[in-house]
């Protein structure tokens, strides 16, 4: 893969994920999902719909932030920490994704609750610099 078209593809995820997650913009988001959108995630419903009606049911607090991301081939991982969704803490997530011909095709992902300092075997955050802090 070119790296030309893995920042291509790491920039279509990223802006994917920002459009339909923060944004909530989802005659946009269609841009970015395949009708024939798979959904491997145990936490969604099968396909853009199953996605997009997940959100919808999300109260409008729910933020994505973006961590690392790679590519190869037809794929990206991006790492990231889902908030403000309504549950007691975060989850921080590596999301995969498949694409093809620009569209996002299909979605794996592996969710984890995010940890405080405490809670911290490593003592390194999950995700960033700063520890959050649950209520």
């Amino acid at each position: 893969m070119t790296s030309k078209l893995a920042e291509k593809n790491k920039t279509l995820v990223l802006t994917a994920f920002d459009t339909l997650f923060n944004k909530r913009d989802y005659a946009t988001a269609e841009q970015f999902w395949s009708p024939q959108y798979i959904q491997h995630s145990a936490h969604i419903a099968p396909g853009r719909k199953g996605l997009f009606d997940l959100i919808k049911s999300l109260p409008p607090t729910l933020k994505y932030e973006a961590g690392a991301i790679v590519a190869e081939d037809n794929f990206v991982i991006v790492h990231g920490r889902f908030s403000g969704f309504g549950a007691p803490v975060n989850w921080t997530a590596a999301d995969i994704l498949r694409i093809e011909d620009g569209l996002l095709v299909e979605h794996w992902d592996v969710i984890q609750d995010e940890v405080t300092e405490e809670q911290s075997k490593s003592g390194a955050p999950m995700f960033g610099k700063v520890f959050p802090k649950h209520k």
